[in-house]
């Protein structure tokens, strides 16, 4: 969709009213702290500027997987003090995300002052885009800004919903994501290289597919490479290996030809944490009682030069278990080759941005997408709802 289609923050006077804005405060938490906040200050110009122009915000969210019920290690309490810092102490969080007590607040907010809804997956409401959840949800504003750019993906009442009832725009993150996306989405500078990894292949398959439209190159590493590789007649010993896509990725082997490149060397080992017994071998040498776990150093470098001779590269999902720091130099060697890259560089998910600043290479990315879902869907040219209900008239 062109951004010309959108509604922006230009499209309405908000001084004086309350805007609810959904924003996406998935923050990772260890014991109740915030690990990483980049979410929450990549929403803080959108909300600077509706407070500049004299709004009340209402502020919604998700954060991970409740289960449709409330959960005190999941409350957005930790969110609403990251906020209270960053915004000289306005934030009050609401006990809940609708109902009377919360209407009531949000009813006395006056200009400048910002209301924080609980946690909107608290409420199995939430994620099947109740129409009666998404009407009370509006309940609580005049105007609807959706800033969750990691959330478009999802048709839920907080993203989608809500926009049937209020006058809605995307928020500045918004508008920014698709700017930096739209070089690669839409006519990239070439050859166009992209990379895939991650865990599981079946979220991954549709992707790869749809890119092979617009990409000279897919390079596959992680999780998702086991199961193109067993397709490729190898055996991966105790590796991942998802059975029941393997017609599906001969089927995406034979399309790709050339312009599918997979590992060519492996790291293995022969157990999952720090202490196991690990060695370099080619994809074919694998032995019962053995996993992949990285990339090995010749397909590092097919890989490097690959990004090297690339215009625009775009990275999603992580090429081995970087979190265990034997298991991570094939992940952080290209995460440094991006960085290096003389061409335009996307990087997008929680895991590939971790990486990336794990290895020391953030400040050469061009850019960090703050949606891992959302940026893929919108590179493979699917269309996401929440940007959907966004759209001019």
């Amino acid at each position: 969709m062109a951004r010309s289609d959108l509604r922006t923050l230009a499209s309405f006077d908000p001084g004086g009213h309350r805007v609810l804005v959904r924003a996406d405060f998935n923050v990772p938490l260890s014991d109740g702290e915030i690990r990483d906040d980049r979410r929450i200050m990549a929403t803080l110009p959108t909300l600077r500027r509706l407070l500049d122009d004299g709004a009340a915000l209402v502020l919604a969210s998700h954060l991970g997987r409740p289960d449709g019920r409330p959960d005190p290690a999941l409350s957005l309490r930790p969110v609403g003090q990251r906020l209270q810092e960053a915004l000289d102490g306005r934030v009050t969080l609401a006990p809940d995300s609708v109902g009377h007590t919360t209407e009531h607040a949000a009813a006395a907010l006056a200009p400048g002052e910002i209301l924080l809804l609980e946690n909107t997956r608290f409420h199995p409401e939430e994620e099947r885009n109740d129409k009666g959840y998404a009407a009370a949800l509006a309940e609580l504003a005049d105007y609807f800004v959706n800033d969750a750019f990691g959330t478009l993906h999802r048709a839920h009442a907080s993203t989608v919903g809500v926009a049937a009832h209020l006058p809605s725009a995307a928020g500045l993150l918004v508008e920014k994501e698709l700017a930096a996306l739209d070089r690669a989405a839409l006519q990239p500078a070439r050859p166009y290289v992209v990379l895939i990894g991650g865990a599981k292949i079946d979220s991954k398959l549709p992707a790869m597919r749809k890119l092979l439209a617009g990409a000279d190159r897919i390079l596959v590493g992680g999780g998702v490479a086991n199961t193109l590789l067993a397709a490729s007649g190898h055996a991966l010993a105790d590796s991942l290996v998802e059975d029941d896509c393997i017609d599906a990725a001969e089927k995406l082997i034979e399309t790709a030809g050339e312009r599918l490149v997979l590992p060519v060397d492996i790291v293995i080992a022969d157990g999952a944490g720090e202490d196991a017994t690990s060695k370099v071998v080619p994809v074919g040498d694998l032995e019962n009682g053995w996993r992949i776990v990285d990339i090995g150093p010749q397909t590092v470098a097919l890989f490097e030069n690959e990004i090297a001779a690339a215009a625009t590269i775009a990275w999603s999902g992580p090429l081995g278990r970087f979190e265990i720091a034997r298991f991570s130099k094939g992940t952080f060697a290209i995460a440094r080759a991006l960085a290096d890259a003389g061409g335009y560089t996307i990087v997008g998910g929680g895991e590939t941005a971790s990486a990336v600043r794990a290895a020391e290479a953030e400040a050469g990315i061009d850019h960090i997408s703050t949606g891992g879902g959302a940026s893929l869907a919108y590179l493979c040219g699917d269309p996401l709802p929440g940007l959907e209900v966004l759209r001019k008239p």
